[in-house]
């Protein structure tokens, strides 16, 4: 599975919704709050792009050569129609200062010094050792993960609710009672589905792939690969 410095990691780097929560932004909208940009530097702390007048950078600018203490919340939702579309959340805090000369006129980098790290999300919930954030890298389907999601929710629905005879016998009168299964998350391990029974019950499974890919060529080779043993 992957490591929760990995899973957090490609958090940050995907476009998952971000939220900078910080004192000083009394009254700002929520977009107002939300960068336009994230990256990771080399020692693991978030550099976030705002808008010149922005309220984080406001408040950023105003505190100088104080500590301003913010969290980054990430919001992580499913890009498929799937019941509880929420994936994950993740949680960064530290200390914010501005980074000039950056960014582009009329913006500005905000550097987010990340003390503490927090996810909780298909995996389970846990804390990050920063140091384990600043050294892991996200996961490599993780710029495709969307569009490929869609992809087999929309054009393999058939195939993906096949997977259903890998799960093994849920009803002591028959085949699994299974009645929809839907994509619902990938990574270069494997393939989770979200799946309702005829009794209108939501549960997940995961398929683990032989070994992990590294790429959407391997991808298309592993999801053959487990197709093929749904029919068979």
């Amino acid at each position: 599975m992957p490591s929760a410095a990995e899973r957090t990691r490609t958090l940050v780097q995907s476009t998952c919704s971000g939220v900078l929560i910080l004192p000083g932004v009394d009254g700002a909208r929520p977009e107002q709050l939300m960068p336009d940009a994230r990256t990771v530097g080399t020692d693991g702390e978030v550099f976030l792009l705002f808008p010149a007048d922005a309220p984080p950078v406001r408040a950023a600018t105003h505190a100088q050569d104080d500590e301003l203490p913010a969290v980054l919340e990430l919001t992580d939702v499913a890009p498929v129609a799937v019941p509880n579309r929420i994936r994950g959340r993740a949680w960064l805090s530290g200390w914010l200062t501005c980074a000039p000369g950056i960014a582009t006129p009329g913006q500005m980098m905000l550097r987010l010094e990340v003390g503490e790290v927090h996810v909780d999300d298909l995996w389970g919930e846990g804390s990050v050792d920063p140091d384990d954030f600043a050294s892991s890298v996200p996961d490599p389907l993780a710029p495709y993960e969307t569009e490929l999601l869609q992809h087999l929710a929309a054009a393999h629905g058939d195939q993906v609710q096949g997977l259903s005879t890998l799960l093994g016998q849920r009803s002591a009168d028959g085949p699994p009672a299974i009645h929809r299964v839907v994509p619902l998350a990938l990574d270069r391990f494997g393939l989770r589905v979200r799946c309702r029974d005829q009794a209108g019950r939501l549960f997940d499974a995961r398929f683990d792939f032989p070994e992990p890919v590294g790429d959407v060529h391997g991808l298309r080779r592993a999801m053959h690969t487990l197709f093929e043993a749904a029919q068979g």
